[in-house]
């Protein structure tokens, strides 16, 4: 038997980030991680002969800058580099809207003169808001709790906190916040611009990982989400990792090992060990036992709370809430070699929009359509596609004069209506995904010399991702910020003592921030000097 201060459940980059905080503060820290490599969603590997490409998350923004400073990640080999252009938004009649700095007005313009004249405005105002975001990110959400004493007071200084950077909004600020939490992304859009196209660029935000349509209540705020990233210190910029998004892993992993954390791979947790209403250990799938003073988990907690922790040491009402947390992602992922780079109808050749995040949806209608027929369907038949094309920034992903590509691709319903699986559909689908940038760039089919596809059921089984759901969890109003994972445990500690969460099913949710690692980190070293000086 095994014992160290904090076990960690997972080698996500979440998992990683918790790792490492805790062991430069001195603790003893173990990760075990179910798969052979570190970086949970966020790896790299070699998905056909010579090609290598980020398998499944695949674009970066939103890790914390802070968190990237704070681990030293740039001296652990890190390199974040920025698209040349941000998004490529091809319409099937041959117009197109390039986007980037420098790039988006002109191009706007050449659609809707109006619109150019309105895209300043909304973007300041969506961009005040972000910044609250970024504020509100690194911290804990206020927690409710149910009696008075000592965490009453702790959750009365945090709700404080959380006011003051609210109270820096002005009373129409105050407004678009809740508008942007409350409201469907695809009224507010419609209320400022004309042009499809434009609509499209932030109704994808909305949609992206999101099984909803743009017009969903509550989608305004996925959109948001997508919106408070940065790269390099230029807000709202997306970016390539050099080597695909498994040199995040790696480098989190190398800092924490360098601080002394012990990184378990091909270890996968049966059980977590409860005694007396406390986590005090985990249970490997080969009967190896690790005890320790605190177990954070960084695996969905619906995973954490029907499969890992005993149900008979869980509260009733708490297991049968998170028995119904949603994971609704819709999503279906392709990576694709490439004897040769595409070219599109409405934009020909080469070009820096190749560079881009190339967004096959040309208006808020097609996409909830998309919505519509997926839900009665169980995908698409006019699916929502984004690819990106990373070879274009760095060559080290394909062999010279050939190319990778990221397909992710939305609306798929993460289980097949009438008992079907995806086992038996997925090629049929992953056809559909490539004869639909086949529309737009006519050659792309044949140019395809490999490719791997990953259904919902696929990123279920190999990441651990359930109903294929990126986030952890959907991003909707009963599950975010004091909510997520549940009213009374938004403070990263779960209703066991020792048990807390570090993973993006805690606050601020899904996407390669690092936030609920760092987050939960700070939780328990606060816990730790109370208990221990």
């Amino acid at each position: 038997m095994n014992e160290t201060d904090v076990i960690i459940i997972g080698a996500g980059h979440n998992g990683l980030t918790c790792a490492a905080y805790l062991a430069q503060a001195g603790l003893g820290v173990r990760v075990v991680e179910r798969r052979k490599v570190v970086g949970g969603a966020a790896v790299t590997e070699e998905f056909a002969p010579g090609f290598r490409n980020s398998v499944a998350a695949y674009t970066v923004s939103l890790l914390n800058p802070k968190i990237i400073s704070d681990l030293k990640l740039s001296q652990h080999g890190l390199r974040i580099v920025e698209r040349r252009a941000q998004n490529f938004l091809p319409a099937p009649d041959g117009r197109y809207l390039l986007t980037g700095e420098g790039r988006t007005k002109d191009s706007l313009a050449r659609l809707s003169p109006h619109d150019a004249g309105e895209l300043d405005g909304f973007n300041r105002k969506l961009e005040e808001i972000a910044d609250v975001l970024r504020a509100l990110v690194l911290r804990a959400p206020p927690n409710l709790v149910e009696s008075f004493g000592t965490a009453a007071i702790r959750e009365s200084f945090s709700a404080l906190g959380t006011a003051n950077i609210l109270r820096k909004l002005s009373l129409e600020q105050q407004r678009l916040l809740l508008d942007l939490f409350t409201r469907s992304a695809g009224e507010m859009l419609d209320e400022v611009f004309d042009s499809d196209l434009i609509k499209a660029l932030f109704g994808f935000d909305a949609i992206v990982g999101n099984y909803a349509s743009p017009y969903a209540a509550g989608s305004a705020y996925v959109m948001l989400h997508h919106a408070f990233g940065e790269v390099n210190g230029k807000k709202g910029v997306w970016g390539h990792a050099i080597g695909g998004m498994g040199a995040i892993g790696q480098a989190i992993a190398a800092t924490a090992r360098q601080a002394g954390a012990e990184i378990t791979l091909d270890a996968g947790v049966r059980e977590v060990i409860v005694e007396r209403d406390r986590a005090v250990g985990v249970v490997l799938d080969n009967g190896e036992t690790t005890r320790a003073k605190y177990v954070a988990s960084s695996v969905n907690p619906k995973l954490l709370y029907t499969r890992l922790v005993p149900s008979n040491a869980l509260p009733e009402d708490f297991l049968a809430r998170m028995k119904s947390w949603k994971n609704a992602s819709g999503t279906f992922r392709m990576n694709v070699a490439l004897s040769a780079l595409p070219s599109f109808t409405a934009l020909p050749g080469n070009g820096d929009h190749l560079t881009s995040g190339i967004i096959m949806a040309p208006s808020l209608a097609y996409m909830d359509r998309a919505w519509q027929d997926a839900r009665e369907h169980g995908w698409s038949r006019a699916p929502v596609v984004e690819m990106l094309i990373p070879s274009t920034l760095d060559d080290s992903l394909a062999p010279a004069g050939q190319h990778v590509a990221s397909l992710f691709c939305q609306h798929v319903a993460p289980e097949l209506p009438d008992g079907r699986s995806w086992d038996d559909t997925r090629e049929e689908v992953a056809d559909l995904m490539v004869a639909t940038v086949d529309r737009y760039a006519p050659g792309f089919a044949s140019s395809i010399i490999g490719r791997q596809i990953l259904s919902p059921l696929d990123l279920e089984r190999q990441f651990g991702l359930l109903g294929g759901d990126i986030f952890h969890g959907a991003l909707t109003l009963n599950q975010l910020f004091s909510a997520r994972p549940m009213l009374g445990h938004a403070d990263y500690r779960g209703p066991l003592k020792g048990l807390y969460h570090c993973g993006s099913g805690a606050h601020p949710g899904g996407g390669v921030t690092g936030a609920p690692g760092h987050n939960a980190a700070q939780t328990i070293l606060r816990d730790h000097r109370a208990l221990f000086g």
